[in-house]
């Protein structure tokens, strides 16, 4: 995906802190940056075989946190935590 794509598909995060995070990424080895040397430069990122393998933990994360939001926030709201 080009830098636009990743920003448009996450709301509320600055263009600041999602270079930051795209270039930890990258560090880390989970994301591969590519320039293409065309005027306007292009830039695309992909997931690297090492981050594609997050894929399956991060879902069942995402998942959990979906099917427990609302626990959490009526703890958050009560100041107490939920009995489940």
């Amino acid at each position: 995906m080009r830098f636009s794509e990743l920003r448009n598909r996450i709301p509320d995060i600055s263009q600041r802190m999602l270079s930051q995070t795209v270039r930890r990424l990258e560090l880390d080895g989970l994301v591969k940056r590519t320039v293409y040397p065309v005027v306007p430069q292009r830039v695309e990122y992909e997931l690297t075989p090492l981050g594609r393998s997050l894929l399956v933990p991060v879902n069942l994360m995402k998942d959990w946190a979906e099917a427990n939001h609302d626990a959490i926030r009526q703890s958050r709201a009560t100041g107490r935590p939920s009995a489940l």
